[in-house]
């Protein structure tokens, strides 16, 4: 039997970004990516899964299983699920929190359920993004979507905060049909870690609108480390400032690309819904 039956979760989210939130501090095995998978095909919805485990150095340390049962190394909008929920109960209004892209910090905002993530620093080398060829200038790569002299899509600028993204400019984000090209996209071979696909639209020096096709979970209504993506590509490229509103579906976040040490920090609301448990039936045929 799974170590996941029976056992209790949280639904949250942010910002539209759904997070199921699953407590392992106890020693718990985390899921296998097959349970992950199953879960949400049993009709428990999710964008993300992320567990919150013992800290290693740090307050606490997590995973990410996207909804395809795939593992990610950084979601925005989930470290602020978590870290909420870890302050909420320790009093505490500053978290360190280990992940696969890293030590984040977590610090509680001003704002009732807000929380503000230091997402790092930002890489555009080639391979560190990582693409399966050089580009010198990843500002804007060779990139296509449609024919050659009319692409619908072009020349995205590309970067990892903690996986990868690329980010086509566009004058609407909903003139495209992302949810035709996202798949074809995340899955170019010019990405061999497949990408996260983002449309952004610069409404001012300040202020962004974005959609994003999320890799391993697919069109969602938030996408923090999107945000901070093509917060720090639009100042990269000239578009913007370093401190923008950034406007997805499910509402606006604000990222900061602080010039002293060029870390990003990301700040936005959190939101519980409700509490369950997972019901042992999900894990038939998938036991760790």
């Amino acid at each position: 039997m799974s170590a996941l039956a029976n056992r209790p979760f949280i639904k949250m989210n942010g910002l539209g970004n759904e997070i199921l939130v699953v407590d392992l501090r106890d020693g718990a095995p985390a899921p296998t990516n097959a349970e992950a998978r199953a879960i949400h095909d049993s009709g428990l919805v999710f964008d993300q899964l992320m567990t919150i485990e013992p800290g290693r150095g740090t307050d606490i340390s997590t995973r990410i299983f996207n909804n395809d049962g795939s593992e990610s190394s950084a979601c925005g909008n989930g470290t602020r699920c978590i870290a909420w929920l870890v302050m909420q109960e320790s009093g505490k209004d500053l978290l360190t929190i280990n992940s696969k892209a890293g030590p984040l910090v977590a610090t509680a905002g001003t704002a009732p359920r807000t929380i503000t993530v230091d997402m790092g620093v930002p890489r555009f080398g080639w391979q560190d993004i990582p693409l399966s060829e050089e580009f010198r200038d990843t500002r804007a790569i060779e990139l296509q979507i449609g024919p050659i002299d009319a692409p619908v899509l072009h020349s995205p600028s590309v970067v990892n905060v903690g996986n990868p993204h690329a980010i086509f400019w566009v004058d609407d984000v909903e003139a495209h049909d992302l949810g035709r090209f996202g798949p074809l996209l995340e899955n170019h071979p010019i990405f061999p870690e497949r990408a996260n696909i983002s449309l952004a639209h610069v409404t001012s020096k300040d202020a962004l609108t974005l959609k994003v096709w999320e890799r391993g979970a697919g069109l969602t209504r938030a996408c923090g480390t999107a945000a901070c993506a093509a917060a720090v590509s639009a100042a990269r490229t000239g578009r913007t400032g370093r401190s923008v509103t950034v406007t997805l579906p499910g509402g606006p976040l604000h990222v900061l690309w602080r010039e002293p040490d060029d870390h990003i920090l990301m700040t936005g609301p959190v939101e519980r819904e409700f509490e369950g448990r997972f019901d042992p039936a999900i894990f038939a045929g998938n036991a760790a």
